[in-house]
């Protein structure tokens, strides 16, 4: 079995803007920067013969490259409850025609549909042990944050090991975006 997402990896200097972000809470749990990304697709817990098939459907999906423009902050609630906090996603439409591909790749694989509407998003921390009212003063002291749009050229499979303090991720497969420059072997 291995856990595993989909996801639009983030570039260094991104990661950086949104790190210098991080702090301030206390009681907050925060995303360590190498663990920024945009999931385009939780997929959980499977077999890895069904992995193998996810990982073909993904390959054969075609996207042209896209830039992505993260801006403002808000949070996640469940039953009235705050708990994540995450930079928002200005609309795109390719972006959003890249995630109906992989839900759609996905779904022939073998998953069920995906039941929760497609909110992007790069979550900074968990904060369900946090008085609310800190996490939305946070929201309002950041709220003007844009950063740079950033270029994607690639999509990835990740898989997911839990760990006491943050999840481990890794990029198993990657799969460049229709006209992206691919490294040569060796490069990058």
């Amino acid at each position: 079995m291995v856990r595993l997402f989909v996801a639009l990896p983030l570039g260094e200097g991104l990661k950086t803007e949104l790190a210098d972000l991080a702090g301030g809470i206390p009681g907050a749990r925060w995303v360590p920067p190498e663990n920024y990304h945009l999931t385009l697709r939780f997929i959980g817990e499977v077999e890895n013969l069904l992995a193998d098939e996810l990982d073909e459907a993904l390959s054969a999906i075609r996207a042209k490259p896209f830039d992505l423009q993260l801006r403002g902050l808000d949070v996640f609630e469940k039953a009235g409850r705050i708990h994540s906090l995450f930079v928002g996603v200005e609309r795109s439409d390719r972006l959003t025609h890249l995630q109906n591909k992989v839900e759609t790749a996905l779904v022939r694989a073998g998953l069920p549909p995906e039941r929760k509407r497609f909110t992007p998003h790069v979550t900074l921390a968990r904060v369900d042990k946090v008085p609310p009212e800190k996490s939305i003063a946070f929201v309002q002291a950041h709220n003007l944050f844009r950063a740079a749009p950033e270029r994607m050229e690639r999509f990835c499979l990740f898989s997911s090991v839990l760990g006491k303090e943050a999840a481990h991720y890794t990029a198993e497969v990657d799969y460049p975006l229709e006209g992206a420059m691919v490294p040569a072997a060796g490069e990058e």
